[in-house]
């Protein structure tokens, strides 16, 4: 900005008005590339306020004859300047499915997700992840395959981990279904807002604390959103906590503030002294 001034301004009181020269200024030379130069008609207007005229620096501007910006571009190019270094929002509101249950959370963190899985989630891994193997030792049995023994038991290795695998992606699947609200999930909503509330009551985040800064989360966040949906093609899971989860958080401060009145109400209450 300064080799622009330097370049572009010459001292001719005689031929052109007196400006201030201040950051607003030096800010429209710099973004303006070509001709900085500015017609100001009103040397005396509202923006030179704070300072008397003889204590105010004089700096004349003089515009080349050869120059065709005016001064409308200039100030276009300073805002758009500005608009580009002003920084954005860090998180997008995410839509949400509509659902017959209600939505826990459209990004459970993994430990969520296992914490909150019912018995019958783990009997049904069990059974998914032993039917490979199984069926691979029944078709042995009735067919065999006389390929030896050394590769059946390779193969049936190859089946019980690809099994594991299957058993466990069906059982994580389960239970993260009901976070989304796409099955029956009574039990988890109360979970979830009892851990919740302790939480709020105890002063700590309610979603974990994350060394990542907000728009990092945000990245993670959107990379696993609901991505049970597609867990068939590829498991992905969340381990970022972040506090991004598509639901209004406000319903476990509110629930939190009126156990603590309760509670305080009740100890009142106990107390004669009171």
């Amino acid at each position: 900005a300064r080799q622009a001034v330097c370049k572009w301004l010459w001292l001719a009181p005689q031929r052109t008005s007196h400006i201030q020269f201040t950051p607003r200024l030096g800010a429209m030379i710099f973004a303006s590339g070509s001709d900085p130069l500015l017609e100001l008609q009103r040397p005396g207007s509202s923006k030179l306020q704070g300072t008397s005229q003889s204590r105010r620096p004089q700096f004349a501007c003089l515009r080349p004859p050869c120059s065709t910006t005016t001064t409308t571009e200039i100030a276009g190019q300073a805002k758009s300047v500005k608009m580009s270094t002003t920084p954005g929002n860090t998180y997008t509101i995410s839509k949400q499915i509509k659902t017959e249950y209600p939505l826990i959370d459209n990004d459970p963190h993994f430990k969520r997700v296992i914490r909150y899985a019912r018995p019958s989630d783990y009997v049904h891994g069990v059974v998914a992840a032993a039917a490979g193997p199984s069926l691979l030792y029944a078709m042995e049995r009735f067919a065999p395959s006389y390929v030896g023994k050394g590769g059946v038991a390779q193969t049936m290795r190859l089946g019980g981990a690809m099994g594991l695998c299957g058993g466990f992606i069906y059982f994580y699947q389960r239970s993260i279904l009901r976070f989304y609200g796409m099955s029956e999930n009574a039990r988890e909503v109360q979970m979830d807002m009892r851990e919740m509330v302790d939480k709020v009551k105890r002063g700590e985040p309610i979603y974990g604390e994350s060394q990542l800064t907000p728009a990092m989360q945000g990245v993670a966040a959107r990379q696993s959103r609901y991505s049970a949906l597609f867990m068939a093609v590829l498991p992905w899971f969340n381990f970022v906590n972040h506090s991004q989860h598509g639901v209004d958080t406000a319903k476990y401060y509110r629930q939190a503030e009126r156990e603590l009145e309760a509670e305080r109400l009740a100890r009142e209450g106990g107390n004669p002294s009171q």
